[in-house]
């Protein structure tokens, strides 16, 4: 069921600059859809810092088909329950519960594992896959736009060095250089509010046995803590008052005891203090150089939503970049990224770890994002539950607060369906690298469907398998019981078009012609569109 085409050898290198996770992620989205790339990153090594340590559902979906999930996952501690504590009394109080989400997705969990054991996963599977393409000690000092590229300089130990790319795209964090030459501005604000991260080795399991969750939020208002059970240590995280001095290494063993209580051998290894941030540059595009991940949204990672935000811009960018670069679409394509992105991690990201810090704080009518069923949680909590603006509407969201039809701009979930060989498969497999149109239609009457063109192929989803002289065996998705339809909450006859990102372009009931003039719509708005701003 492929019609993967194949991009246009010729297309100079993308440029990322930065080796952080949004510029792996990026490099290896652009490897899965054909595109060269070159990776350049200042440092002599990757960051060793304690950074971000909980990787969120749709994050691991990215790296399922960027093709790094299995190594992620073999190094990681998978959660199926987020615990919520009042930490004065102990109480608990509704968890999320990611297993609820079974049937949405094939990791009803999350993972926690520190950032800088996360990078070298993501760095060794780009050099086994492109040996030579990640670039240490390159430091980007200049970039000049040329009539179809972009010319990045850097600093080398070998002296300057020239790069002609076809973009430049900017993961180089939250003190950009590109941003910074560009002159875009930023918007928000830095708050008089700092975080403390303690990596503690302390058996909690044997020698002094804890019954803690592997994640767990314990709210108070005078004195909130975090607790995550990391693959090779416990890590605690809590508020520090603005004009207070770091806590000495004795300070933070005594903190640690009074919540733990008494244990033998407790070594600190690692400690990191960082100021709570909600700060989103004003432009994330301009001409052939994108913003991406703290470059373009600084947002302090309450409820893991720093480092995930920054990976949904790693979803929504490359394949734009290979569509374009293949001739399926007008480089208007492009635009749809801050269109989409922005939103999300101005008005959504960020306004949800401001309120999940109020809420730490016991201010619970702050936060909306907890306001749904158990199921609507966990889908929000996971980044599952995004909506972007893929219509230009201005609907979107971060927060599922009920169950119900699935509605434009969603992610469409990836159940289980059975394809005309006998084989179960994935939805989200048959998405990768294509858009997808779904026909939720009785195979049996031999409906007309189009035949597949590169960049987009077409599919009868049918609670009836189809018959094997129909023609349209190879063409049709057995869905047992009607399950994918009921969720989806679509009629019969009635056609679902779906992006290469996972996330629902159109719904609409089915007539001749429709998703051909849909995908026009998207791909090729403007035709007539000047086309060398891209």
């Amino acid at each position: 069921m492929s019609n993967k085409t194949k991009p246009n050898v010729n297309m100079k290198p993308v440029i990322i600059a930065g080796a952080g996770p949004v510029g792996l992620t990026t490099a290896l989205g652009l490897s899965f859809y054909g595109l060269p790339f070159q990776l350049f990153e200042e440092d002599a090594t990757l960051s060793s810092d304690t950074k971000a340590g909980t990787i969120l559902t749709r994050t691991l979906e990215a790296f399922r088909r960027y093709g790094v999930a299995d190594q992620v996952l073999a190094n990681a501690l998978r959660v199926d329950e987020i615990g919520d504590v009042e930490r004065a009394t102990g109480t608990a109080r509704p968890s999320v519960r990611a297993d609820l989400l079974a049937d949405e997705t094939r990791y009803p969990f999350v993972i926690n594992m520190p950032q800088h054991h996360l990078e070298p996963i993501l760095h060794r599977s780009l050099s086994e896959k492109h040996p030579g393409s990640v670039h240490l000690q390159h430091k980007l000092t200049d970039f000049r736009a040329t009539d179809d590229g972009v010319v990045a300089t850097f600093d080398t130990p070998q002296g300057p060095r020239e790069i002609e790319g076809s973009y430049l795209l900017a993961c180089d964090g939250g003190r950009s250089f590109i941003r910074s030459q560009l002159g875009i501005p930023v918007e928000g604000e830095s708050l008089d509010v700092l975080t403390i991260l303690v990596d503690v080795k302390v058996d909690l399991d044997v020698q002094n046995p804890r019954d803690y969750p592997y994640l767990a939020y314990f709210a108070d208002p005078t004195e909130w803590m975090i607790l995550v059970r990391q693959p090779h240590c416990w890590r605690f995280l809590f508020p520090l008052p603005a004009n207070r001095p770091e806590p000495t290494r004795e300070e933070f063993r005594e903190k640690i005891l009074r919540f733990i209580g008494p244990v033998q051998d407790m070594e600190i290894i690692n400690t990191i203090i960082y100021r709570i941030h909600h700060r989103v540059a004003t432009e994330w595009r301009r001409g052939r150089v994108f913003l991406m991940g703290d470059a373009a949204h600084l947002i302090t990672p309450m409820w893991a939503l720093g480092l995930n935000t920054g990976i949904l811009d790693a979803v929504n960018l490359p394949w734009r970049l290979a569509w374009v670069a293949r001739g399926l679409a007008d480089p208007s394509l492009l635009d749809g990224y801050a269109r989409e992105q922005r939103p999300v991690a101005a008005h959504g990201s960020g306004e949800m770890a401001e309120a999940a810090r109020k809420y730490m704080l016991g201010q619970n009518d702050a936060i909306r994002a907890m306001s749904g069923g158990a199921w609507a949680n966990a889908l929000t909590r996971t980044m599952l539950g995004v909506r972007l603006d893929v219509d230009q509407s201005g609907d979107w969201s971060m927060v599922r607060t009920e169950s119900g039809p699935l509605r434009v701009g969603e992610r469409v979930p990836d159940m289980v369906l059975h394809d005309g060989f006998g084989r179960a498969v994935r939805l989200h497999d048959l998405i990768d690298d294509s858009f997808v149109a779904l026909y939720f239609t009785d195979v049996r009457s031999r409906p007309v469907i189009p035949a597949d063109t590169p960049g987009l192929k077409h599919l009868i989803v049918s609670r009836r398998d189809a018959p094997l002289d129909s023609g349209l065996r190879d063409r049709s998705l057995f869905d047992v019981g009607d399950k994918f339809r009921e969720r989806a909450g679509c009629a019969p006859d009635t056609v679902m078009l779906v992006r290469p990102d996972d996330h629902i372009a159109a719904i609409a009931p089915m007539r001749e012609g429709l998703v051909e003039e849909l995908y026009r719509k998207i791909t090729r708005p403007s035709p007539q569109k000047e086309k060398a701003d891209a």
